[in-house]
């Protein structure tokens, strides 16, 4: 009987790597199971010694783990490109985001900004820093604890706009995703993966890494918001 493959990954890839291992399992006989995280928390926990046989994350946080030897060397493959895109919560007005004036005038009038922990998060920060509105809206931004998304901050009503990767917004109930970021300003995460060196199985970790970068993976995940490295 096959042994099961288990791997760690972010909340981001979640909902991609449930339907593929269902899909590894039925068509390819191998078991393998993913349980999710905020990248923060999966990262710290492999740091701290969690065993797993495949790591997904984004690539930053990857390749900080693979430089403290955390990843078996040669395993790293970049899977999957997602955009952060905006949303407001069901029923409100959808505010125009064609360039960079639409997004500042959202972001002005938004009372309160959910955005996420992690790299997207980050980014959100360093943008709107960049668009020389910190001052203004820093007692509006509110940041959605780890693992939950900031999506679901709408349908709450702890905010009335909220930023996040796409993966993450295109499910939750009472959501509206307005689109993705315009021109310069739009934000997007490259997701890699790699075999862990707890590995009791590296081979057949490899084997389902494989999987994970072919044609069938490619089309699932562009119907869940992402893209292969260089697809349009």
């Amino acid at each position: 009987m096959n042994r099961e493959i288990s791997g760690l990954s972010s909340m981001a890839t979640r909902p991609i790597l449930a339907e593929l291992s269902e899909h590894i399992r039925l068509a390819h006989g191998i078991p393998v199971r993913f349980e999710a995280a905020g990248g923060v928390e999966t990262a710290r926990r492999v740091r701290e010694g969690a065993e797993a046989d495949l790591l997904v994350l984004a690539d930053g946080a990857l390749a900080a783990l693979e430089e403290q030897g955390h990843l078996v060397a040669g395993t790293v493959r970049p899977l999957w490109i997602s955009q952060v895109v905006a949303a407001v919560p069901e029923g409100t007005p959808i505010p125009a985001l064609g360039s960079a004036s639409d997004l500042r005038a959202a972001l002005l009038s938004a009372k309160k900004i959910a955005y996420s922990t992690g790299p997207s998060g980050a980014a959100l920060v360093d943008l709107i820093s960049s668009l020389d509105l910190t001052d203004r809206l820093g007692g509006r931004l509110v940041q959605a604890p780890p693992g939950v998304p900031a999506g679901s901050l709408l349908s709450s009503g702890q905010a009335d706009l909220a930023f996040q990767q796409h993966s993450e917004l295109m499910d939750l109930p009472g959501v509206v995703i307005v689109g993705p970021l315009p021109g310069d300003t739009a934000i997007s995460s490259l997701f890699s993966a790699g075999v862990l060196r707890s590995s009791t199985q590296p081979e057949r970790a490899r084997e389902v890494l494989d999987l994970l970068g072919s044609d069938t993976a490619t089309r699932t995940a562009r119907a869940r918001g992402m893209r292969a490295p260089g697809a349009e």
